[in-house]
């Protein structure tokens, strides 16, 4: 049996909509899911009895779904249960984003839950190579795809996000820790052209079970604002929400959607 730990976004909505069979949907306080309602609630601090309740519940497989942000333990509120924990919780929390889900993960697996990814338990999310759009990636853009995937190399040593925006082989814009869509509102009010590409891809040794990089249609339409021609993805390695509304969006606005082998 399944348990979805979600977070926030449209992700865990997408996942429960592919699932024959509706999981145990989790969340922990202060990250409550918008796109599903979730039937049981943990804080971190309690973590320890909260893996107990779901092995009572019968719980096998685990997937986390969904943005959730880093708390802070209150340490008066940590039960017996938790302590022997507290280490590994430490560590996580001070370590990067990939570090940090490696750490849980360790923690899942330890108390004998088999972890999966979302795309795993609904595979349609991903999609097969190719451009999928009307316009097709030029010459320019096949170039700023490569220096792109060098700027991620580079980003995913310091394990600092999983995007950049390039024009001309140029970084114009990276991610951190505040996302994506951040990084393409700030573009929006850079008076220095037009043309270029957002390049999203998991960092070169991610754990893919966790935080894979994903994008919808709000995406391209802020790419759109931002004045960038196209969208390059790794292909299956980046999810794609409302796919076909993704592509119709991209053909609306006039921007490439190139699915990219790694």
């Amino acid at each position: 049996m399944l348990a979805l730990i979600a977070g926030t976004g449209a992700l865990p909505g997408e996942i429960v909509s592919q699932l024959a069979t509706r999981p145990l949907i989790c969340c922990m306080a202060g990250n409550e899911p918008s796109s599903v309602t979730a039937e049981l609630h943990f804080r971190l601090e309690h973590l320890g009895s909260f893996l107990a309740e779901l092995t009572a519940r019968g719980i096998t497989e685990i997937c986390m779904a969904g943005a959730v942000g880093r708390p802070r333990i209150d340490p008066s509120a940590i039960d017996a249960a938790t302590y022997p924990l507290v280490p590994v919780l430490q560590a996580a929390l001070a370590a990067g984003d990939d570090g940090a889900l490696r750490a849980v993960i360790e923690i899942f697996e330890t108390s004998g839950f088999a972890v999966k990814s979302a795309q795993d338990v609904a595979p349609d999310l991903l999609m097969t190579a190719g451009v999928p759009t009307v316009v097709q990636p030029g010459e320019l853009d096949k170039a700023d795809v490569l220096r792109g995937a060098e700027i991620l190399a580079a980003m995913s040593a310091a394990d600092i996000g999983q995007s950049c925006a390039v024009r001309g082989r140029q970084a114009i814009a990276v991610e951190n820790t505040f996302g994506t869509d951040w990084m393409l509102q700030a573009l929006q009010h850079r008076p220095d052209g037009q043309g270029g590409l957002l390049f999203k891809a998991p960092k070169t040794a991610q754990d893919r079970r966790a935080d894979l990089p994903t994008i919808g249609p709000a995406t391209v339409e802020m790419a759109a604002k931002a004045g960038l021609s196209g969208i390059v993805l790794e292909a299956g390695g980046v999810i794609v929400l409302a796919q076909d509304e993704v592509i119709a969006t991209a053909d609306r606005l006039g921007l490439f959607l190139w699915l990219r082998p790694a």
